[in-house]
């Protein structure tokens, strides 16, 4: 009887440290403090991943069957604000921007012939939704025939980012067309424009640093010795706070949030030893009176 009852003791006591373990308030300045890790505490820091946007964004213009003589031609439509909308032709990379107030535009260069154009948003985490209905359109390039293939420009990224006041470094692919080019990039920050030289087709790298944190639609510009011209949008980055940067290029981009969680450990380790301390005498009170009941049944 008494090796039962100190079972139910242990027990009870288990039970009683998993509640208190489970139940122990943490500080409310331990969450999203700004000076972690603090002295004597454990830091545990992640982003949570939400799911990808559900919606697709549409193309308003141009519009299906549409031909063209002359590029660039402008491609916008409605899209969810805070999101990066990229446009792809004919499965390559043209352009991108980001949506603002619900909408997008941006100018893009054709290729010669069949285009079939598609809008794809993105959010922070560069998880895709579905994409936009196909327009198809048509270029018939006038110099086509003269000059030989116009000049095109794309690159494997479409974002990136940086901090303000460091350098954004951003490789550009240059095709068709025949050099020297004579490049332009207008970073979208009201600086002026970086003016680059170009011999030959190939890939090359513009730099640039922003003052202030924001998101920035910046164009590059590409001529060709003929004449011919094609561009390319993309989206800058600038981490911090863009709501005090009145020249960034959306408004409706909001910083990433993460979440810090401090568990400080002092309260607990003080009452721990409480909690056993309270069982014992518990305990040696319990088989102290069930002892003396024994014995007075057996005198009895």
């Amino acid at each position: 009887m008494i090796k039962r009852l100190l079972s139910d003791y242990w027990v009870k006591f288990a039970a009683c440290l998993a509640l208190v373990v489970l139940a122990w308030p943490v500080p409310a300045a331990a969450l999203g403090s700004s000076q972690n890790p603090q002295s004597g505490s454990v830091g545990v820091q992640g982003a949570l991943k939400g799911p990808p946007p559900s919606t697709a964004p549409s193309i308003g213009i141009p519009g299906n069957g549409q031909s063209f003589s002359t590029v660039p031609i402008t491609v916008s439509g409605l899209c969810k604000s805070g999101l990066m909308v990229k446009v792809f032709d004919n499965g390559v990379f043209v352009g991108a921007v980001q949506c603002t107030n619900g909408s997008f535009s941006l100018k893009i260069t054709l290729f010669g012939g069949k285009n079939d154009l598609v809008a794809i948003q993105y959010d922070a985490l560069d998880q895709a939704s579905p994409p936009s209905g196909t327009v198809t359109v048509h270029f018939n390039d006038v110099n086509l025939v003269k000059f030989g293939t116009h000049v095109f420009l794309t690159s494997d990224y479409a974002r990136r980012g940086t901090n303000p006041g460091q350098d954004l470094s951003w490789p550009i692919i240059i095709s068709g067309g025949e050099g020297p080019f004579a490049i332009s990039i207008d970073w979208g920050d009201g600086s002026t424009a970086t003016l680059k030289s170009i011999s030959q087709p190939g890939t090359f790298v513009v730099d640039h640093k922003y003052a202030n944190a924001g998101t920035y639609n910046l164009l590059v510009r590409a001529t060709d010795k003929n004449g011919t011209q094609a561009f390319l949008q993309l989206v800058a980055v600038i981490n911090g706070n863009a709501k005090d940067n009145p020249s960034s290029g959306s408004t409706d981009n909001k910083p990433s949030k993460s979440t810090t969680i401090n568990i400080f450990w002092q309260p607990l380790a003080i009452a721990i030893p409480f909690i056993l301390t309270t069982f014992w005498l518990g305990r040696r009170y319990e088989i102290t009176a069930l002892r003396k009941r024994i014995e007075r049944e057996y005198k009895a």
